[in-house]
């Protein structure tokens, strides 16, 4: 999978060197150390994949279901023989704590198994007798060409929120993973290369915006999934749908929490604190902002300070770490500059990760939970994603203003509630305009037999990630209506 520390390219069946002029340095950011180099591979590298996969297609799409999904069966058996490997990777390049690492890579596995179920989940249906001796069926046929473009932050999961759908329904696929963490997936293509998949079947495109338009653009390419920023969920939206394909593009997000009085405190503190600063705030449904309601005010901040002074942070492979580091340099610079941001517009820095150094690893891209306390809700930081460890605490006088803070967030991704009352429960589940709904938890991240479901700037699309929107998004319908001569009569 490697020419001299230098990533290879998977396609048709074959590890290739790719004929890239760039390349870039992959760097564990814990410890700033060069792990390999990822080539930025060209328009014409794009072009021989979705050529390949094409061909591959004329075949894949008539094997059966039931005989599809065997693939499927070995690659979590091989996902569950290396999977502790897996996750030792996740952490040197992505810098999440190995526990984080073998939570992603658990449900990456949950995704393929609930793919496996394919035979059943993509069939259609059935009505006999429309109209005297017409018969009409609904049956599901796959989409063709399929690519995803994923993210750094989870390296491993969220190609496997797409790869085992597509697949299982017939199509061939292309990911294209981010250049900041190329590994993981080097890893998995090496696995799914044990599994036996067919030639061309499914292919590995390292690379950077070239690749991204090339497969946007390219007229084999029927469909595109997508994580990421907002910004760039708008372009691949735009550049996809603009090229007739369909789209499914999860962008950014400003994930509030509501805090009532009759809160579990000690719970609450716990579920938060791992939802703020778990995987050092670099996830799309991290909690940002915790409004605090009423009485609410002082034991939640009391709590959440403390929780946010005593978490361990340091590299992810080190016992007792409960915090990693950011992915670059850059991004470290950035979340400083906005920490310092929220200070200039009147917050106060309650719990200050600036300028944080570990110990033996002091080249690392670290930042420290921070919490900023006193945060008005019109100011930028109130509004802006950080996609850093920094919480912003706001407060409000009951639910109603909460709701109504709440629905002005122009993301709608995830949003949470911390109560004893049902009453209180159901009142925000019904009027919280987020399509991830977190009643006592602190991450609402839906079961892979269970849509992801953003709303607002936080999705582009009509149908989300995994479950049956997968299976939607992987197929298109095709309704036969037919009449047959009376076998007796031999007559209409």
């Amino acid at each position: 999978m490697t020419n001299n520390a230098q990533l290879l390219n998977y396609i048709n069946g074959q590890w290739q060197t790719s004929h890239a002029q760039d390349y870039l340095e992959v760097r564990n950011p814990a410890t700033d150390e060069t792990l390999a180099r990822v080539p930025l591979s060209s328009k014409d590298e794009v072009d021989q994949a979705a050529q390949h996969a094409a061909q591959a297609y004329v075949k894949w799409r008539r094997v059966p279901a039931g005989e599809r999904v065997q693939y499927l069966f070995k690659l979590k058996n091989l996902l569950e023989e290396h999977f502790d490997d897996i996750a030792k990777t996740i952490t040197e390049e992505c810098g999440k704590t190995l526990g984080e690492s073998r939570g992603e890579l658990r449900r990456g596995v949950e995704n393929v198994e609930t793919a496996c179920g394919i035979p059943l989940m993509m069939q259609g249906y059935n009505s006999e007798d429309i109209a005297h001796g017409i018969d009409e069926t609904m049956i599901r046929q796959p989409v063709g060409v399929v690519a995803a473009i994923t993210p750094f932050n989870f390296p491993a999961m969220i190609p496997l929120w797409f790869m085992p759908y597509a697949l299982a329904c017939g199509n061939c696929f292309i990911l294209k993973p981010s250049e900041r963490v190329p590994l993981t997936v080097q890893k998995l293509f090496g696995l799914l290369e044990q599994t036996g998949f067919p030639e061309g079947v499914v292919q590995l495109l390292n690379g950077g915006k070239e690749a991204v338009d090339a497969l946007l653009t390219h007229p084999t390419v029927r469909a595109v999934s997508f994580v990421g920023s907002t910004a760039v969920a708008k372009y691949v939206y735009s550049q996809a749908t603009a090229n007739g394909k369909r789209a499914q593009c999860q962008g950014g997000a400003k994930n509030p929490i509501v805090v009532l009085p009759d809160a579990d405190m000690e719970a609450t503190q716990t579920i938060v604190a791992d939802s703020a600063f778990g995987c050092a705030g670099q996830r799309c449904l991290a909690a940002s902002v915790a409004v605090t309601v009423g009485q609410a005010r002082e034991p939640f901040t009391e709590v959440i300070v403390d929780a946010a002074t005593k978490r361990a942070v340091g590299y992810g492979l080190d016992e007792g770490v409960q915090m990693g580091p950011v992915i670059t340099s850059e991004s470290k610079t950035r979340i400083e500059g906005l920490i310092q941001q929220g200070a200039d517009e009147g917050a106060k820095v309650v719990v200050d990760g600036r300028k944080l150094q570990v110990s033996g690893h002091e080249r690392g891209h670290f930042v420290g939970p921070t919490v900023l306390q006193g945060v008005k809700p019109e100011s930028d930081i109130a509004q802006t994603e950080v996609f850093g460890p920094v919480l912003s605490l706001i407060h409000v006088d009951d639910l109603d203003e909460a709701l109504t803070l709440l629905n002005r967030n122009r993301y709608g991704n995830m949003a949470c509630l911390f109560t004893r009352s049902g009453s209180a429960a159901r009142k925000f589940r019904y009027e919280a305009k987020a399509g991830n709904i977190g009643i006592n938890l602190g991450v609402a991240a839906p079961m892979a037999f269970f849509p992801f479901t953003g709303w607002n700037d936080s999705f582009f699309g009509d149908l989300h990630a995994q479950g049956w929107d997968a299976i939607e998004f992987y197929t298109e319908k095709k309704v036969v209506i037919e009449r047959w001569p009376d076998a007796w009569s031999r007559k209409f």
